[in-house]
């Protein structure tokens, strides 16, 4: 997802899922695939790490792709405390949220 509209049609009309380093807005698309947008604010770094920060998401979402269920517009915010982690446990606790997104709300 690229366009701001898309992005608040998920903030709008999706539902809220967090954990201790994301929030994770999602909705149903009724499209036979899932669609993903990052929002890194300013606030977290400069751009060196914020572009560091979608990477590791980016890589998150590409190595779990075949668990997530299709059919959804998911927006993933990263908080403050990203930047420090570790990579492995990163990618646990998204590829958790994301892998449970079908028990919160089915798609239509």
């Amino acid at each position: 997802m690229v366009r701001r509209a898309e992005f608040e049609a998920v903030y709008r009309a999706g539902v809220r899922v967090s954990s201790a380093q994301f929030v994770v807005f999602y909705r149903a698309n009724g499209e036979p695939r899932t669609r993903f947008g990052i929002s890194v604010k300013k606030a977290l770094g400069g751009a060196v790490v914020r572009n560091r920060i979608r990477r590791r998401i980016r890589e998150i979402i590409r190595r779990n792709k075949a668990e997530i269920s299709p059919g959804w517009d998911i927006v993933i915010h990263p908080r403050r405390s990203v930047a420090r982690v570790a990579f492995a446990p990163l990618e646990a606790e998204l590829a958790g949220l994301l892998r449970n997104l079908r028990s919160k709300v089915t798609p239509r």
